[in-house]
């Protein structure tokens, strides 16, 4: 009488699960028509994967997508009499019952099938408690019934292996080959496709990466029961087993991998797209609806770009630190550590939760143990919350872009020298002056305005009276008091006292509307100083007028995404080049500039191109350094190419200690060069690398055939006083 009462107590248990008073149970209609949340993509213009957007890293495949072997791995291992039973397999409940309760056995398993499993990963178990269980394995085993009522087993295998977790938020087969093989599930060989099976027994106790040994031997498990079951021959297995185990992991983390401010930028802009699609009444997710995002960059390019970046700016990063030694600012300099400190996100958090400033700084003063990061990787030290603000504002940061000059397609883009630690983005975010990168602008409206480029101007410092005696000078100790030199000779070897002369000349009004015509948007000053650079130009918008030169005489808006596309590859949105409708100068002077900027690579400030790095390719530019050597630039013009670089310290009162270590031809340069050195090894990109400037006009060469520079006379001699500075009225006028 008591069993049969327990027996009916348990059937009605039972029916009051299957009929929802322990909780809703999905339909045969629900169970049909589940979405997956689907990771975005971001693709290179070749093709190649670099960055998802999710809140689960996911990314459904097909069945014929998921190799033979996989497929017989999970069933080996998980579910071996998968294609017999209809979602429960009985025989393996009750060996799990026997061994569990008669010989309390705990290694017994649960005795789950991989419907169950995959019942599971639809419908996650939200209440961990003991008691319920038995209602949770109940619930499955009636979700799994109905699934086996809807689905083929080739369906429910692939819907399994499309939701089943990996750990560290990555879902499904696709995603997790990804990220520990580098290569699509389709791609991958018996053994790896062993190792990801394996791992769904406990997704980090049998992590490769941080258990290889444990990882290996439940791969082998796998490879045996593959044996067993007659997936693989015992040669096979045996030959399988020897081998070791290999990964080639990529971690698709925001701050990490292949272009993470261009990623980031890229993720900005699909917001903004995203934004307007909705008020159009379309119901898209960045991060859940599988879009598929088609951008500009060259992935080659893009990784010899981080590459020279690195190198350079760590090599830099230790001769700037020497420079300054045991005085460095900051180290001593009190007033800028408190600035720092007060700007800090930790400080602002205290303040804001009421602490006055001394508790503050007692409270960031205390030492603990923390990780500080340098370019020899991490260190963790016992060090305070002020300590770590001064080691990061010590950092020499960088902003570099690369872009087809004919359409404004970015190729490559370094935001900064590492997204994790320095999140601001010197590309797009940026606004620094620009130093002599300007002068170019000043002489091509110069050339617009009529003055001939073997016009000579004075190199002589003059003192201006209406500007307060502002008397702008050269770097260098050579006596130019004399001499004479011709706007290309000037602009070569970028002379500030001509380029004021020159601005002079050709008036600032004029140089502004150059300066918009050609893509500059930023408001510059109406100021002589103009000339040396004094305008804060965003790195992009500079990049973007320098494309004139070689896009017949228009500037072209720098564009990140070619087409956006949903999970089906439909396109949603086709992005088209952006250039400027209007030539901002005529073709003769387009010309004359690039030949009067290849001096500037043959002769002029940026000759260690040809000297140092030993570069034959074509090419133009211009170097530029800022007041008290606050930043470097150089800008590189190719046929094909626009390169744009900037470096310097975020916090501006930090310059470099010497004109010497900061000017731009050695600070900004070199990542240029070793990047332009790398892709020359490579003949895939000749087309870029070895295409040639067209060849200028006679007309245009003979205008510039002319000596570079021309000393005064005896006379004009006779009659200067070296000793005294000339002064003059600046003439603000046209």
């Amino acid at each position: 009488m008591a069993t049969l009462a327990l027996v009916l107590f348990f059937f009605v248990f039972i029916l009051s699960i299957y009929w929802g008073a322990w909780g809703s149970i999905p339909n045969k209609e629900e169970l049909s028509d589940f979405q997956y949340q689907r990771a975005s993509e971001v693709y290179t213009a070749d093709s190649v994967l670099i960055g998802k957007f999710y809140l689960y890293d996911r990314q459904p495949i097909a069945f014929e997508a998921i190799p033979e072997h996989l497929r017989n791995a999970l069933v080996s291992i998980e579910d071996e009499r998968f294609y017999d039973h209809s979602g429960i397999d009985y025989q393996s409940l009750g060996r799990v019952a026997v061994k569990t309760i008669l010989m309390q056995d705990q290694s017994a398993g649960g005795g789950s099938t991989l419907t169950q499993q995959l019942a599971k990963n639809l419908y996650p178990r939200r209440d961990r408690k003991k008691t319920n269980i038995v209602v949770d394995k109940i619930k499955e085993m009636v979700i799994a019934s109905r699934l086996e009522d809807i689905y083929t087993k080739e369906e429910i295998l692939t819907h399994y292996l499309n939701t089943v977790s990996f750990g560290d938020n990555t879902f499904g087969i696709e995603s997790a080959s990804l990220k520990f093989f580098n290569k699509q599930a389709k791609d991958l060989n018996v053994e790896e496709g062993a190792v990801l099976v394996g791992m769904l027994k406990a997704t980090y106790g049998y992590n490769p990466r941080i258990f290889p040994e444990r990882s290996l031997e439940r791969r082998n498990l796998v490879l045996q029961a593959m044996a067993n079951n007659h997936h693989l021959s015992n040669e096979e297995k045996d030959s399988l087993t020897d081998k070791p185990l290999k990964l080639d992991y990529r971690d698709f983390d925001n701050n990490a991998g292949l272009a993470p401010y261009f990623r980031e930028e890229v993720r900005k802009q699909l917001l903004k797209w995203n934004a307007k699609q909705k008020e159009e009444g379309h119901d898209y997710n960045i991060y859940t609806s599988g879009l598929k995002v088609y951008t500009t960059l060259d992935y080659n390019m893009q990784f010899w770009a981080e590459e020279a970046m690195r190198e350079h700016m760590q090599s830099l990063q230790g001769r700037f630190e020497k420079s300054y030694g045991k005085n460095a600012p900051w180290r001593t300099n009190k007033k800028l550590i408190e600035k720092v400190v007060k700007q800090s996100g930790i400080y602002q958090k205290l303040k804001k939760q009421g602490l006055e400033h001394g508790q503050i700084i007692d409270s960031l003063s205390k030492k603990k143990q923390m990780v500080l990061t340098d370019w020899d990787g991490e260190k963790t030290v016992q060090a305070s919350s002020i300590d770590s603000i001064t080691h990061y504002m010590k950092f020499l940061n960088t902003g570099s872009l690369a872009l087809d000059p004919k359409t404004g397609a970015v190729k490559t883009w370094i935001g900064g020298i590492d997204f994790e630690h320095f999140k601001f983005d010197h590309v797009a975010q940026s606004k620094r002056q620009v130093g002599s990168t300007f002068k170019p602008i000043v002489y091509t409206t110069a050339l617009e305005t009529g003055i001939l480029p073997c016009t000579y101007f004075s190199a002589e410092e003059v003192a201006y009276e209406n500007l307060k005696g502002w008397s702008p000078s050269n770097s260098g100790k050579k006596d130019e008091t004399y001499l004479n030199y011709s706007m290309e000779e000037a602009l070569s070897h970028s002379v500030n006292t001509v380029a004021v002369k020159v601005l002079e000349k050709a008036g600032i009004s004029n140089v502004l509307t150059m300066a918009k015509n050609m893509g500059i948007f930023s408001k510059l000053p109406e100021q002589p100083s103009l000339a040396l650079g004094t305008g804060e130009i965003y790195l992009n918008e500079l990049a973007g007028a320098y494309a004139s030169y070689v896009n017949d005489g228009k500037a072209v808006l720098p564009y990140l995404i070619e087409k956006i596309t949903d999970k089906k590859d439909s396109v949603l949105m086709e992005f088209k080049p952006k250039r400027a409708r209007k030539t901002a100068f005529s073709e003769e002077t387009r010309q004359i500039m690039i030949e009067m900027m290849k001096g500037t690579i043959d002769r002029g400030t940026a000759s260690r191109i040809r000297s140092t790095y030993k570069l034959n390719n074509a090419i133009a530019g211009k170097t530029g350094t800022t007041q008290n050597n606050k930043d470097a630039w150089f800008v590189a013009i190719t046929p094909k190419l626009v390169h744009v670089t900037w470096v310097g310290l975020d916090h501006h009162e930090i310059g470099f200690k010497s004109t010497s270590l900061g000017q731009g031809a050695n600070a900004a340069l070199p990542i240029f060069a070793k990047w332009m050195q790398e892709m020359n090894k490579h003949p895939y990109y000749n087309e870029i690398t070895k295409a040639q400037f067209e060849r200028p006009n006679p007309a245009i060469l003979e205008m510039l055939d002319c000596e570079p520079v021309k000393r005064d006379g005896f006379f004009k001699r006779l009659f200067k006083n070296p000793d005294k500075k000339k002064t003059k009225k600046f003439r603000k006028g046209n």
